[in-house]
């Protein structure tokens, strides 16, 4: 099933310029919410700490999450400085 999905995925990228850049820029925003997520269960940390941290509410966290759309490179270094991590960036 995965391998439609993937070959879908091509086809449309190959049709519509448009969609191969939406794509790519969404997925990139999930992947950010799932490394948030993902840092912050290995650490055994809720939402609510985290928000505690930095201030805000667990909505705030939940939403950097869940839609990490426009999260900004110092909001990042925030988030992962609460759970005592640093910001790798790489441009390739």
């Amino acid at each position: 099933m995965s391998d439609d999905l993937e070959r879908y995925i091509e086809k449309r990228k190959q049709e519509s310029p448009a969609f191969a850049e939406n794509y790519e820029e969404g997925y990139l925003n999930f992947k950010i919410g799932v490394i948030l997520r993902q840092a912050r269960e290995e650490m055994g940390i809720t939402q609510q700490e985290v928000a505690d941290k930095l201030k805000t509410t667990k909505s705030v966290i939940s939403r950097m999450e869940n839609h990490a759309d426009d999260i900004r490179l110092s909001t990042l270094r925030k988030y992962a400085h609460a759970l005592g991590r640093n910001v790798k960036l790489e441009i390739l």
